[in-house]
């Protein structure tokens, strides 16, 4: 398990001195006096010309100071290596025994100076100056390799970014040295990761996003690349791997991933959506294999996540329509595209309509009715879930205004909130704003969350709930049961209704664990004095059944389809005229 410890600092390197000279002890004291004036300094003595090449060749000087003569070197010697280097290190030569015209023709030589030791304060003020503009020069070396660097490596990682990727992937793949053995790219997109940027913070998930890399860069070796693409998104080029060998190695990929990280007394799961290209079944360039891993991440995201796919030729129109609706949807609300059908929700007490459930579609002006189930994933992926969210918030309440002002006051309408706009800390303050610019009572609003998001962050639930129950609307845990609720918390959420999730309802009556698991459900909304509410109710058995079982509301295609909002309003006037019924007594569908 990795701890999600702070991302590591940079710290300025320290500046490296070598000393030149064949007296340990005057060596020492020369150290001393640099360091006492420059604490940053770093000394290094040598004293031939064999460990002064070495030296040369092993680290990046910012300074030489060399004596003069010495029984096996001298200055001379010493400049001349420095010179063949090919590195532009001051040198200066600092020496009690070096004739001024000695010192003119080194520094016509190429030395920076040279300091008789009588005059050690000299010696600090050109060593000063010297360090002064070898800061200089490292600081501009260091803008070149920033540069460099920006163009070609994450900030954060410190992975090659995409476009460098694509051009090493390339470079590996022209290698006419290359072994005839295939390749893979692998594209690796994190599930749901900004849920956890949106729960604990950027900096929480800037450390997790670096301890993810620092995971999977030993699993490349030599033979292999990994880059960074964007947020959440990884490209490794595997070389020398067959077709079973890279469905393993998705494999480990995906358990690396998969193992806890440890913020603290809490752990913190990631899955990942991992998509394979072969070379050359999929493409012989790095292009043609990164479009092609992409597309098979996207199928294997499509089927929930936490999964690996291998791309196929079939996979590719699916993708190419993605890409479009990821495009498209950024500007359905601004074009008009979206709309809303409502559902009526039935009272089986009194077997009068008393509302209706939103639901969200999306016209396309070219492609037709894009299937809620389609795009809705991409808007979640891409955050644009808060805004399409704000706005279905808006429109159904200006609706519901709307037949409040017709006659209908009894009338509310339900609104599915996302997770991500669960997650937003100025909730409650959009939800007040929607009504209040509809002039709509909060008790004509009813919001549905999943018990998935509701317990992601149970405490902060809690006080969300309180803050739209004080404005009067009404709280629904949707898709019951098929998430995990605690229910020492659950007791405590200030909530009104449990909807059955229709998966339940599905094959009511005759499934014994379907019909036991909604009697469990209606006698723990007895037992918390909570409305059940069931969703998908089509047969006139499964209504029966939930009616006998206590169930409080139900909608479903037996009572109406999702309609417009026109159809939606003459629907419930119909019924809502009828004789109050029985309970127990199945509605018409009309």
């Amino acid at each position: 398990m990795h701890n999600l410890a702070p991302l590591p600092e940079s710290t300025p390197p320290p500046m490296r001195v070598l000393l030149v000279d064949d007296s340990e002890d005057d060596a020492f004291l020369l150290q001393t006096e640099l360091q006492r004036v420059f604490p940053n300094a770093n000394c290094r003595r040598v004293d031939n010309g064999t460990d002064m090449a070495r030296a040369l060749a092993d680290c990046q000087w910012d300074l030489v100071i060399s004596d003069h003569s010495m029984p096996r070197f001298d200055s001379v010697a010493a400049l001349d290596l420095v010179k063949r280097s090919g590195k532009p290190i001051p040198f200066v030569i600092y020496s009690g025994r070096l004739k001024q015209d000695a010192g003119i023709n080194a520094m016509s030589d190429g030395a920076s100076d040279f300091v008789h030791k009588s005059s050690p304060a000299r010696l600090v003020a050109v060593v000063q100056r010297e360090l002064q503009n070898a800061q200089v020069r490292r600081g501009k070396e260091l803008a070149e390799r920033s540069v460099v660097q920006l163009a070609n490596y994450d900030n954060l990682t410190g992975l090659p970014n995409r476009s460098l990727f694509m051009e090493l992937a390339e470079q590996r793949l022209l290698d006419e040295a290359r072994p005839a053995v295939g390749g893979a790219v692998l594209y690796l997109n994190l599930d749901r990761f900004m849920r956890i940027n949106e729960s604990f913070g950027y900096a929480t998930g800037d450390a997790l996003m670096w301890h993810v890399a620092a995971r999977l860069k030993p699993l490349v070796g030599v033979h292999g690349l990994i880059a960074r693409f964007s947020q959440d998104k990884f490209g490794i080029f595997v070389d020398q791997i067959d077709a079973a060998g890279a469905q393993d190695f998705a494999e480990t990929v995906m358990t690396r991933v998969a193992a806890p990280f440890a913020q603290g007394a809490q752990e913190l799961f990631l899955t990942a959506s991992v998509g394979v290209s072969l070379c050359p079944a999929h493409g012989s360039d790095a292009a043609s294999l990164v479009k092609n891993a992409e597309c098979a991440m996207f199928a294997a995201k499509k089927r929930g996540g936490n999964a690996w796919q291998v791309y196929r030729d079939e996979l590719s129109d699916g993708s190419a329509r993605r890409l479009r609706l990821e495009s498209d949807l950024k500007h359905a609300v601004a074009r008009d595209e979206l709309f809303l059908v409502l559902q009526p929700l039935l009272d089986l007490r009194s077997g009068h309509i008393l509302g209706v459930e939103a639901l969200l579609r999306w016209g396309h002006p070219e492609l037709g009715l894009i299937p809620q189930d389609e795009f809705i994933g991409i808007a979640e992926e891409t955050r644009l879930i808060v805004e399409i969210g704000d706005w279905v918030l808006r429109t159904a309440c200006g609706q519901m205004r709307a037949w409040h002002d017709a006659g209908f006051p009894e009338l509310a309408i339900a609104v599915n909130v996302s997770s991500a706009q669960f997650r937003q800390a100025d909730l409650a303050e959009r939800v007040a704003a929607a009504l209040a610019a509809a002039g709509l009572p909060g008790r004509a609003l009813e919001l549905e969350i999943t018990e998935t998001v509701a317990m992601e962050n149970a405490e902060s639930t809690i006080e969300t709930l309180r803050r739209l129950k004080r404005m009067g609307v009404h709280i629904a845990i949707d898709d019951f049961g098929t998430g995990y609720s605690s229910l020492s918390y659950l007791k405590r959420f200030p909530i009104d209704i449990l909807k059955v999730d229709r998966s339940f309802v599905r094959d009511l009556p005759l499934d014994a664990d379907s019909a036991a698991i909604v009697r469990a459900i209606a006698a723990l909304g007895r037992s918390l004095k909570l409305l059940v509410h069931a969703e998908g109710v089509e047969t006139p058995e499964q209504f029966n059944f939930l009616a006998a079982e206590g169930c409080d509301r139900m909608q479903g295609y037996l009572l109406a389809k999702p309609l417009d909002a026109e159809d939606a309003l003459a629907r419930i006037e119909q019924h809502n005229r009828r004789p109050q019924r029985s309970p127990f007594a199945l509605p018409c569908p009309g």
